[in-house]
């Protein structure tokens, strides 16, 4: 799970212009009905997650969130802390074992290929991050059910999904149409197979036109309705005309060598969404956003939660 720490109250000092989205607001809002979720379920939901002996802060950190979450909404939390040579075997275990009813891993453990592989241990059945390439490609096929009747709800992953929420929350949204995006141009810098891609391929298939960049360039996903899923093309824009066109502006950016994302390069009025561990955007950019939110991590436990209550749901019915 990615984390994001460390972020909010930046802009104490600042005569601030943009409304500041905190997160845990919002949070809180969902884990009431979280609560009535879990207290209906007829056996002790648990969830186990898995955190590596040498597992940096972030990690650590966001493990903790993790047991707060869990305690606040009822569910009992197992946290496993084994060598980082051992959790593939300990997340097989876990996946055979029926107490068990959610996992989630704490990345990353040894980072790259063995941490993809990792993803595809995870049961699907018990993934509350929804990383599984089951999920995913539900995601990316944009496929809203997993079964013909439409009674089982995909799982998404838990970061994108936490934004999407959070961007429902400051107004941009039109709750309750086919493509509530419909519209919308986003910029996305992030282009991980755990946030960022995943986000640009949800936001498009909610009818938004969003340009990702990362190290490799700039790429264009755009709603595709004969498909009813999007399209993924090369373009040629730079930063800086993206930015200006931006009605939302979100950064994932884990790197100090990241240009900061300017006020005067935003769009005004524009939401700006920062999830990375570090500030990718400059102090000033709330005297040019309409919103503004400085972090995402209460959020993003939340969505695991209720995503463990969807996956025992879809398990159980």
């Amino acid at each position: 799970m990615s984390a994001d720490v460390g972020s909010d109250g930046c802009a104490n000092h600042l005569t601030v212009t943009a409304r500041i989205l905190d997160p845990a607001v919002l949070a809180e809002s969902f884990r009431t009905q979280i609560r009535a979720d879990v207290a209906a379920v007829p056996e002790p939901l648990t969830l186990a997650g898995f955190l590596a002996e040498d597992a940096d802060r972030a990690s650590r950190t966001y493990a903790e969130y993790t047991r707060r979450a869990c305690d606040s909404v009822g569910v009992h939390f197992d946290l496993r802390v084994v060598p980082p040579g051992d959790v593939e075997r300990a997340v097989r275990d876990a996946g055979g074992d029926d107490r068990v009813h959610g996992m989630l891993v704490y990345y990353p453990v040894r980072g790259g290929e063995p941490d993809r592989w990792l993803r595809e241990l995870v049961d699907p059945r018990k993934d509350v991050e929804g990383l599984h390439s089951f999920w995913s490609r539900s995601l990316y096929e944009n496929r809203r059910f997993v079964d013909a009747a439409r009674t089982k709800r995909t799982v998404l992953p838990c970061t994108p999904l936490a934004i999407l929420k959070l961007l429902d929350s400051a107004g941009v949204t039109r709750p309750g149409t086919p493509a509530p995006l419909a519209g919308l141009r986003a910029c996305v810098f992030n282009r991980s197979e755990i946030v960022g891609r995943p986000l640009a391929a949800m936001m498009a298939n909610d009818g938004a036109e969003v340009t990702s960049f990362d190290v490799d360039g700039p790429l264009r996903f755009v709603p595709d309705p004969d498909n009813e899923s999007y399209r993924v093309r090369p373009v040629a824009v730079d930063r800086a005309t993206a930015l200006a066109g931006a009605d939302v502006v979100v950064t994932g950016v884990p790197t100090r060598e990241f240009e900061l994302v300017r006020a005067e390069e935003v769009r005004p009025g524009a939401v700006c969404v920062n999830f990375s561990m570090l500030r990718n955007f400059t102090d000033d950019v709330v005297d040019t956003a309409g919103v503004f939110v400085p972090r995402i991590g209460p959020m993003t436990v939340t969505m695991a939660l209720r995503n463990a209550v969807r996956l025992y749901r879809n398990t159980h019915a």
